[in-house]
Order: C-alpha cells, then structure tokens, then sequence
C-alpha cells in the first residue's frame, strides 16, 4: 500500500487503489464505468455481462472508494479509468506494469493478486466465508445451495469493506 500510494499519482495507481479497496478482478476494475455506480447508495453495480458467473455483482463502495471516484471524475464520460488514448478504458499492462516497476515479481504480485489479498487478509481478520465469498463474486460450490441462497449481506459487507479500506490504510501509516 505504501508503494501504491507513493506512485505517481494519475489513473493507474487510483486504479490499483480501487482494486486493493474492492478486491474485484482486473478486467472489472479496468472496465468500470461511471453509468455503474449508484452514488446514493454508495454501490458499484457491475452488469452480469461483465461478470466472470455472469451475474450481477454489487460492491459496496467505502469511503476511500468514494474519493477515488471524486478524483477520477472529469477524466472521461464513460470509464472511471480511462486509458491515455481517447475512448478507451485503462489498458490491462497498465495496472501490471506499475506493479512490475515497484519492483515486483510475477511471483509475488499481478493485478489479480489483490483478490488473494483480500481473501487472506479478511480471513485472518476473522470475517465470515459468506461475506468474503460474496463478496470476490464467488459462486457458491454447494449447487444446491446456490439455487437457494440469494443473499447478499450487503449490511455486513459494506461495514467489511470499509473496516478492511481503513486497514489498508492503517497499514500505509505503519
């Protein structure tokens, strides 16, 4: 987070910051677009089309999210990340090769790495699996399960989002 925040700053690293704070895949992060974001309520609402399961995915927005879209607004009518050249979002080697010029390696840290980062992190923070699983958009293995289990936690995520966007940053203090 520390090498994150001292990048220089510009849509790259807001878009490394919005995939520490949301932990969604890189292709959603590069790709979200303003028209997907509910202000009101504080959500990203990204369509199935764009999703992995090809579900909707709602993510609750915290306030370092918030402020991410506060700085980005202006830059371009439809992505939130949108790419130097005009009319296209972010491109994939953006995000990857900033983190390869902190100085890390494939091994150690890609754009998707956020994911495993939050999951490991909220685990050991003691979140529940259903909030966790729910919220890296993960589909329920139990198949059974899945058909029934329509819940979204959404309370108990947006207060998981925005303890764990305050731990990211605590740890930048550190």
């Amino acid at each position: 987070m520390r090498n994150i925040k001292a990048y220089p700053t510009g849509t790259v690293q807001q878009a490394m910051l919005w995939s520490a704070y949301t932990f969604c895949r890189p292709i959603e992060v590069r790709q979200a677009e303003w028209e997907e974001i509910d202000f009101e309520r504080k959500l990203w609402i990204i369509p199935p089309k764009k999703m992995k399961m090809r579900r909707e995915h709602k993510v609750p927005l915290s306030k370092q999210c918030l402020k991410i879209l506060e700085n980005q607004h202006g830059f371009d009518k439809q992505w939130i990340f949108p790419s130097v050249r005009k009319g296209k979002c972010l491109s994939e080697a953006g995000v990857l090769s900033a983190i390869r010029s902190m100085g890390y390696k494939k091994d150690t840290m890609c754009a998707h790495g956020f994911r495993a980062m939050a999951s490991t992190l909220l685990n050991e923070m003691g979140y529940r699996f259903d909030l966790i699983e729910r919220s890296l958009a993960h589909g329920d293995e139990n198949k059974v399960r899945a058909v029934y289990n329509r819940a979204e936690y959404m309370e108990e995520r947006r207060k998981m989002m925005q303890e764990y966007a305050d731990y990211l940053d605590e740890l930048t203090d550190k």
